[in-house]
């Protein structure tokens, strides 16, 4: 295969992100049984999984960070992607070649075909093969550590086949994917626990919901896994800030930590002081971290699309803010860093979001709403979007895609207005790629 093929052969299958198609199964045996048949490239280092509702990403990206600036070869895998699937695997910061990635492709199909006869067509998903393609990656660069970030929900998500792991992480917990993972706070929080295993360490996020809480501490309990918990275990504050980086003071067992920081908002220094958790919890099972790398790993690290300023004059944000709970932090974020109370939003979403929450969270400061369809499978359409915002009193446009809608937004922007480019990571994607900040892999 080449690169092109190989992608093509991946979205053969069920793929959720882009269909909405949710394969139900009771377990990982599937997964597993793929593993197996490529001789588990899973095992053999240092495992840290990350699983929750909002943050998981941005924690995964400062942890792997901190671990690359220690000197530890490292492996990443995250989701979604913004521009290209290679980014979901990376080899000590950089992304699979489209060589690497169809090679390993090519060598993952060796172990697909097998399972499928054993199990059925149907049996795999394709979450499932660039989880298994990012194992193989790590494996082939023998690389020390891995850092894995859960798809969906985390007890019988692709990433969850571990028996043993060193540091389960959750970060903080909401309502989402309720169709699949439940409709409650406690039945999601169940989901995410599952990545728990006997032995490891949890490394807990503050929570806002007493609820998930409990269940986390109730899995570990379960498990005989220590659980650290950052909002008890840890004290930090803004030290100063502006609209590119942040100063933050972070404190645990009396030993004061001061570290920069790009991604803003206050959210991100919550999942800062959780990496820094995950390092410590690393640094209990012998890893040798010194805290230069600390400070020197959250001050490089770098995840586009989440707060992102992509132009300073007009201004120009992206954040992938996709539900209730993050349009907050951005409202927040905007509110706090940036100049001027209004802003001018460019809202797109997946067909299953809640746009309400979202609209409710974002109208008190919406000058205007720029209402869009991104190009996506599941993306939702736009006039639904505008009845959300119109509904709140905010004045709509609705355009035909970003790019259109950007460029209209910098051409009328009044007074020291914001522009934020919001509802899903597609949005975001879309907006640096309009901007000339990064291509769309063509496929």
């Amino acid at each position: 295969m080449n690169y092109s093929e190989a992608v093509r052969y991946l979205l053969s299958f069920a793929d959720f992100e882009r269909s909405g198609r949710f394969l139900d199964r009771p377990d990982v045996a599937p997964m597993l049984a793929l593993l197996h048949e490529l001789r588990d490239p899973h095992l053999g280092r240092r495992t840290v999984h990350v699983a929750g509702s909002k943050g998981k990403g941005s924690v995964s990206a400062m942890v792997e960070s901190i671990l690359r600036q220690a000197g530890y070869w490292t492996g990443l895998y995250t989701s979604p992607h913004l521009h290209s699937y290679r980014e979901r695997i990376r080899i000590n910061g950089d992304p699979l070649t489209p060589e690497g990635f169809a090679r390993l492709t090519t060598a993952l199909k060796r172990g697909v075909d097998p399972v499928l006869g054993n199990l059925g067509e149907r049996s795999l998903v394709t979450f499932d093969l660039l989880t298994a393609l990012g194992f193989l990656a790590f494996n082939e660069a023998d690389a020390q550590v891995q850092v894995m970030e859960v798809g969906l929900g985390g007890r019988v998500d692709s990433t969850n086949v571990f028996a043993m792991k060193d540091v389960a992480v959750i970060t903080p917990l909401s309502l989402e994917h309720t169709q699949i993972l439940g409709s409650t706070i406690e039945e999601i929080a169940h989901e995410k626990a599952g990545i728990i295993t006997p032995g490891s360490m949890v490394v807990m996020a503050p929570q806002q919901h007493e609820a998930a809480e409990r269940v986390i501490r109730d899995a570990a309990a379960a498990a005989g896994a220590e659980v650290i918990d950052v909002a008890r275990d840890y004290r930090w504050r803004i030290t100063r800030h502006d609209f590119k980086r942040q100063e933050v003071r972070i404190e645990h067992g009396g030993k004061p930590l001061m570290s920069r920081l790009a991604l803003l908002g206050a959210h991100q220094v919550e999942n800062a002081v959780t990496a820094v958790a995950c390092v410590n919890a690393l640094r209990e099972r012998g890893a040798h971290i010194p805290d230069e790398s600390v400070l020197d790993g959250l001050a490089s690290v770098r995840w586009p699309g989440r707060g992102e300023v992509l132009t300073e004059t007009p201004l120009v944000i992206a954040d992938g803010a996709h539900n209730r709970g993050s349009a907050q932090r951005l409202r927040e974020m905007l509110a706090e860093y940036f100049p001027g109370d209004r802003a001018f939003f460019i809202v797109g979403a997946s067909a299953d979001k809640d746009i309400d929450g979202l609209a409710e969270e974002l109208a008190p400061m919406a000058e205007r709403v720029f209402a869009v369809r991104t190009d996506h499978p599941r993306a939702m359409e736009p006039q639904r979007i505008a009845a959300a915002f119109a509904a709140l009193g905010v004045p709509i446009e609705v355009r035909n895609d970003v790019g259109e809608a950007l460029d209209t937004a910098m051409a009328s922007k009044a007074g020291r207005a914001v522009i934020c480019a919001t509802g899903s990571l597609f949005v975001a994607a879309e907006a640096r790629e309009h901007l000339g900040l990064a291509e769309r892999e063509p496929i």
